[in-house]
């Protein structure tokens, strides 16, 4: 049976990572060839695409009735896009921010992610609730697409590709082909991730929400982890954030949004979720405005505090879980020493770069 569950979770893993893949490639294309801005790809069409994976597990969860795994899918996930794959790709190389993200994105997810904590203090997204939330993804994404072709901060950055009837039509069958077998692979894959998942938590003793926060966010995640780490590699930084920006809207908004709408009696929430993880999520996307804020660029000791943080989260889970001894003392050196220590940090440097900005001419300013 362990065997089983095994191959299971790894082979769904594989799937999700391949589907994800194929259908970023194909809807990359597609939207260059209809031309929209490089940048307007990368924060809807990327940052969406990768994010499939999270879309289909978490959908597919919820309509098994496991809420656990699909609302720990999405909170897991979007601590692990801010701390882990932020954390991994500005110790690789720091990390330039656009004024774009400071004033409008960063904004947005720290705004939906309030507006999911408030959603939950019932203990249930509702279906009402899901609802709202899964307009607010197509209102979002209409305002960037809008914004972009109108020569909004987004469009200025690359100019688009004109669509082109005559690109050969090998072209468009083999992109039309890379989506759909990317859907299908997604699905699949999700079923078989979910089940491997479902089955190791029980023999191990783990709760699925656990699970959820850790294996699976870490899985689903690994689109993300791979985008972001070549992106910022190739030099293209503004792509490496606004993936995990986006693709943390579009999992609050898409995401939890759908999985509320499929589920019947909409996504409970439990009370660890609510007590713990979701506060985390939140507070991990508030975080990153005064990071942001440093010269907007995202330096490789911010990094590297991003980076611990996510080891010292996924520390407490393992310890929680395991109810291990040393978890009372770990509580108190986080709460009391580390957490204290590195607000005053961004309290110092947020003031700094503000009184700095204050001194830089427009024109300065303006080259962002």
């Amino acid at each position: 049976m362990d065997i089983v569950a095994s191959l299971s979770f790894l082979a769904g893993l594989g799937l999700l990572v391949a589907g994800a893949e194929a259908l970023v490639r194909g809807a990359s294309w597609l939207a260059r060839a209809l031309g929209l801005p490089a940048l307007i790809i990368g924060l809807t069409v990327v940052a969406f695409g990768t994010s499939l994976p999270e879309m289909a597990v978490s959908v597919i969860s919820s309509i098994q009735g496991q809420p656990d795994i699909s609302l720990g899918n999405v909170v897991g996930s979007n601590i692990f896009n801010v701390l882990f794959i932020l954390g991994l790709t500005a110790s690789i190389r720091p990390l330039i921010v656009l004024k774009q993200l400071v004033r409008l994105d960063v904004p947005v997810m720290i705004g939906v992610s309030l507006l999911m904590l408030f959603f939950a203090l019932n203990g249930c997204i509702g279906r009402g609730e899901g609802l709202i939330l899964f307009l607010g993804i197509i209102g979002y994404t209409a305002f960037l697409v809008f914004w972009g072709r109108k020569g909004g901060t987004l469009g200025k950055n690359k100019t688009p590709e004109r669509f082109d009837s005559k690109k050969p039509i090998s072209a468009w069958l083999l992109n039309t082909m890379f989506i759909v077998s990317g859907l299908v692979f997604l699905v699949g894959g999700s079923r078989l991730f979910v089940d491997g998942a479902i089955s190791i938590a029980e023999m191990i003793g783990v709760s699925k929400l656990v699970i959820g926060l850790t294996v699976v966010a870490a899985g689903t995640s690994l689109p993300e982890v791979a985008t972001s780490v070549i992106a910022s590699i190739r030099g293209h930084q503004d792509i490496a954030v606004g993936n995990v920006v986006g693709s943390n809207i579009f999992n609050i908004l898409g995401v939890i949004g759908l999985s509320s709408l499929l589920s019947p009696g909409g996504l409970n929430v439990t009370a660890a979720a609510l007590r713990f993880d979701i506060p985390v999520m939140t507070a991990v996307a508030i975080a990153c405005l005064p990071i942001f804020f440093t010269g907007r660029v995202i330096a490789r000791w911010e990094g590297m505090l991003f980076f611990f943080y996510y080891l010292a989260y996924a520390a407490y889970l393992i310890f929680s879980s395991a109810q291990h001894k040393a978890l009372p003392m770990f509580s108190m050196v986080m709460i009391v020493f580390v957490i204290p220590i590195t607000v005053l940090t961004l309290v110092i440097t947020t003031v700094y770069s503000l009184r700095r900005d204050k001194k830089v001419s427009p024109s300065i300013d303006k080259s962002y």
